[in-house]
Formats: structure tokens, sequence, C-alpha cells
């Protein structure tokens, strides 16, 4: 197996730490880690990068600002910044080009809780060609530029404030693959946030929505890894087929 490649991206005053998982085809994906503890070693301790790679799937991720290697104080980020951010890595590794090149390889992102909400801003800048969008968070645009903070935290606090998010609208522009993965016993996002999120990409070429039974938002991964091995694989599959050039 091919050895893990660390690589720096420099973001305004911030050098944003990553990785690349290398795997025996040239099939990739993006992953964005979600808020508070996440990191992109999040991933590798759930054992999900790990069984991409073993399924011929090439991985990258990056720390961002706050969080893991990256480090800094979170409060200087945003939503917004996150977004960029993921835009300088995308550049910088030469992951994918912008909508505007029509030669640029496709890219196939994954997006966990927070990340979610990232990956579904990505595809109005980047030629996604697949979304996975695993225990999905989406916020109202009042949130989007506001660093985190109490600020933030007072608006995406209101009642249903998800409700009037953007994600509805930008992912009815869709026309890549989307698979949307939801926890049944999931205390942080509810059930109708996934379920309109598949709906709502009413152009995407293929979509679907996979609940798993009795998984919480933070230990959906750990629970198949450790409990139900079968299920893992499923979903594994499920994942390798998004983006997938027919």
């Amino acid at each position: 197996m091919q050895a893990i490649e660390s690589f720096d991206v420099s973001y305004e005053n911030a050098i944003l730490k990553g990785d690349f998982h290398p795997a025996a085809s040239s099939r990739h994906m993006l992953l964005l880690h979600g808020a508070g503890v996440s990191s992109r070693a999040t991933a590798s301790r759930s054992g999900l990068r790990p069984a991409l790679q073993q399924r011929g799937i090439a991985t990258t991720s990056f720390d961002c600002i706050g969080h893991g290697d990256t480090g800094g104080v979170l409060s200087i980020s945003s939503l917004h910044s996150r977004t960029r951010q993921a835009e300088a890595v995308i550049a910088a590794r030469k992951l994918a080009g912008p909508l505007a090149n029509p030669l640029a390889g496709p890219l196939v992102i994954c997006g966990a809780s927070m990340g979610a909400y990232n990956a579904i801003r990505l595809t109005q800048t980047q030629q996604v060609a697949g979304l996975v969008l695993i225990v999905p968070g989406v916020y109202a645009p009042a949130a989007y530029s506001l660093p985190f903070g109490p600020q933030f935290s007072e608006v995406i606090r209101r009642d249903r404030s998800w409700a009037g998010s953007d994600a509805w609208e930008i992912l009815k522009q869709f026309k890549g693959d989307l698979l949307v993965i939801a926890a049944e016993r999931d205390a942080v996002i509810p059930l109708e946030i996934p379920e309109r999120l598949v709906l709502s990409a009413r152009q995407a070429r293929s979509r679907r929505l996979r609940v798993v039974a009795d998984a919480d938002h933070n230990h959906l991964f750990p629970l198949l890894t450790a409990e139900r091995p079968a299920e893992f694989d499923e979903l594994l599959a499920l994942m390798a087929g998004c983006g997938r050039q027919h």
C-alpha cells in the first residue's frame, strides 16, 4: 500500500494541513469534516477512509481552521470561510476545475454534518459529479458569513432555522449523483433535513436516502464497523458508486 501524503495549503493567514490517501485506482473523493471536535482524523478513526482505500478509492481531506493540525482560532472562520478553504485545497491539489472550465474533471465530495452544507455550496463553483452527505446539516443564509461564535449560534439555534436554508434551491440545480446517509436516532439533525435534501435534487442523475437504524449523529460508522460489517460494506458500495462514470 502506498504511503499517505501530507500537504500544506496556504489560505489567507493560515496554513491548512491535509493528507492524501492513495488507492489502487484513479477514483477519488474529497472528504469534508464536521464542526465541534471533528477533524480529518475523524473519518480515519471511524474506519471510513481505510475502507474506501481498500475499495480502490483515494481520499483527500484537510483540517479546517480551528480544527485538528491546522489549528488556529475558530472565531476567525465561518461557513463561508470553510467553503473557500475547500476551494483553496481543490485548486492547490488540482482535484477539479471551476464550472467555467468545461475540460475540468469531475469531483466527488463527501461531507459530514456541517461539512455536508459546504459540499452543497461547492456545487455552485465546482464540477461535482457525486455528493455523499452524511448526517447532513444545513443552514440559513443569514448564518453563512457570520464568524463562528455567539451570533452564529444565536441564528442557527432559532426554531427550525434550517427550514429557510438555501440548500434546497442549490440542490435543485445539481445534476450528478446524490447519496444522503442519515442516522435514525440523530438528536442533532431532524430526519426531515435529509429527506428534503433528496426531494430537492430533482435534476440529479440519481438520488438516494439511506437511514441507518439505531445510529446516532456521532457514531454511525463506528457502530457499523463494530457490529454490522455487512451493512457497512453495503454503504461503502453505495458511496463507491456515487459519481462514477457510466
